[in-house]
């Protein structure tokens, strides 16, 4: 399985009860397929994976697996500081059906090199599910060096890596060390498309979340070597992806689904919900595209909810 472009990281919804919104997670699951998703990504960092119980984890791997119908992989995250922990998970991502697991370098424990590297050797030793590092050292303290990852990448069973360093030179360096088959995908959706300039396969994004046809088509663009339009369409997509991390994500993006009725900007504690500024940026970002795109707009609807709808970009 060779991963490849734009692949939504998906947001878990909450109701006001605090419950995981099952009906609302399986929409946004069809949607993104609709609209060209190569991947559903779920329980990852944008799906507040810190704050699900071992249930709610399986039950929305099983409700994203239902959904794709085998349509495009589902990816799972799957991470833990303790081995154990990231093992258990794994092994119930792939009794869900999970097509992968999303593997977060261990944080908070502060690891060497050669303890992330037995770390993940066991996880892949202990399931039969492939697995795909993940490499966010902001959230982490600790990140993988190229060394590590090149190790790693001769395991049987670590296919690819989603680097959220921002590093857009760092496909060049790391191609030459894993193989062409070894997924190199970018979790920093601000430089994506330098990431896939240097050799980079794709994204798992929080931004195509609301605009999969604009991220798509920037996609399609550059694979087509169109460099000129690809570039046009992350200068406009870049206002959109700079609201969206303005605060901690997945705050933002939820405040810009629930102003297109698709679900409640409810975040589980200790995440709080977007401040005013932030509300006003994105409500910004989201008109100036509508105005730039005439195949992205939002019908601005006067039901009792006074609702917005997002019409995504196809």
């Amino acid at each position: 399985m060779k991963l490849s472009g734009y692949m939504p990281a998906l947001p878990t919804p909450f109701s006001d009860d605090d419950k995981i919104d099952y009906c609302a997670f399986k929409r946004l699951c069809a949607l993104q397929i609709e609209h060209g998703a190569t991947a559903l990504v779920v329980c990852g960092t944008t799906g507040e994976a810190a704050t699900l119980s071992l249930d709610e984890h399986g039950y929305l791997i099983h409700v994203a697996v239902a959904a794709a119908r085998g349509r495009v992989p589902v990816i799972a995250g799957a991470g833990s500081n303790a081995t154990a922990q990231a093992i258990e998970l794994s092994r119930d991502a792939d009794a869900n059906g999970a097509d992968a697991v999303l593997s977060v370098v261990p944080y908070y424990n502060n690891p060497t090199q050669e303890g992330i590297y037995l770390h993940f050797r066991e996880i892949a030793a202990s399931t039969s599910v492939p697995l795909i590092l993940y490499d966010v050292p902001s959230r982490t303290v600790r990140g993988l060096t190229d060394n590590t990852v090149a190790r790693l990448a001769e395991l049987p069973g670590i296919i690819g890596l989603k680097d959220a360093t921002a590093d857009i030179a760092r496909p060049a360096r790391l191609r030459a060390l894993v193989g062409e088959d070894f997924a190199l995908l970018s979790g920093d959706d601000a430089s994506a498309l330098g990431f896939m300039a240097q050799g980079g396969d794709g994204c798992i994004s929080v931004t195509c979340n609301l605009v999969p046809g604009l991220c798509q088509a920037m996609d399609a663009a550059w694979r087509s070597g169109d460099a000129m339009r690809a570039r046009q369409l992350m200068l406009a997509i870049a206002p959109l992806t700079a609201a969206l991390f303005c605060e901690t994500s997945p705050a933002p993006l939820k405040y810009a689904f629930s102003l297109c009725g698709l679900l409640s900007e409810r975040v589980r504690l200790p995440l709080v919900e977007l401040s005013e500024q932030g509300r006003l940026l994105i409500a910004e970002a989201l008109a100036r595209l509508a105005a730039e795109y005439p195949e992205f707009s939002i019908d601005r609807t006067s039901d009792s909810n006074r609702s917005s709808r997002l019409v995504m970009a196809h």
